[in-house]
């Protein structure tokens, strides 16, 4: 069998379609199944028709099919480019997002919606009780983030701005409802205690 030329030893001519040069290796591997001495010399007569095709491609005699030009490399692209930028994103979302276990979510849903309803329901003593259980919030919020990396500067300064951020948020959106003549229970102060607090709790459960 080795001492044909490549097309021989496949069965096929020069004029034979890439479709039918992989037919007729597909069918000597089935047919020499347990010789791996054909099945060497059947994988390297099929190596060598490839070179040969891009060869030819190379002086322009042939158009070869793009599935033919070294699909080797064209696996190695599809396998790492995609690998590269999963990697990128998967550490992206491992520094900023966490998973939190049932006891990280209970403990900061508990404070957090405690201190909510303490502000939403003291009507009365809401004026002066509001900067304490907001306070305790930002206090809270330092404690349940420094807990799970131990980075106290971080925490405080993640912290600092979910206050600010929810004060902001909390008296904009109850301005806009008044504007839009919609009513509203709670004073402006108090309704921006409780978006705060909101924000204190996504921010401890679910961020870094």
């Amino acid at each position: 069998m080795s001492e044909r030329n490549p097309y021989e030893q496949l069965g096929v001519t020069e004029n034979s379609s890439f479709e039918e040069i992989q037919a007729a290796k597909k069918r000597l591997d089935e047919q020499h199944g347990h010789d791996h001495a054909v099945l060497e010399e059947v994988e390297i007569a099929y190596d060598s028709i490839i070179m040969d095709r891009l060869r030819l491609r190379q002086e322009g005699k042939i158009k070869v099919p793009e599935k033919i030009r070294f699909p080797e490399r064209n696996v190695e692209k599809t396998l790492k480019v995609p690998q590269i930028v999963n990697d990128k994103s998967a550490v992206w979302l491992q520094d900023l997002v966490d998973t939190p276990s049932q006891g990280d979510i209970l403990w900061p849903s508990g404070i957090f919606l405690t201190l909510s309803a303490i502000a939403v329901f003291s009507q009365n003593t809401g004026a002066s009780i509001l900067p304490l259980l907001m306070a305790l919030g930002f206090i809270a919020n330092i404690y349940f983030l420094n807990r799970k990396e131990g980075r106290s500067g971080r925490a405080f300064l993640i912290s600092f701005v979910t206050l600010f951020a929810g004060i902001a948020l909390g008296t904009g959106l109850a301005n806009l409802l008044l504007s839009q003549g919609g009513a509203i229970v709670l004073d402006d102060n108090q309704f921006a205690s409780a978006v705060t607090f909101c924000l204190f709790w996504l921010v401890s459960c679910f961020l870094r």
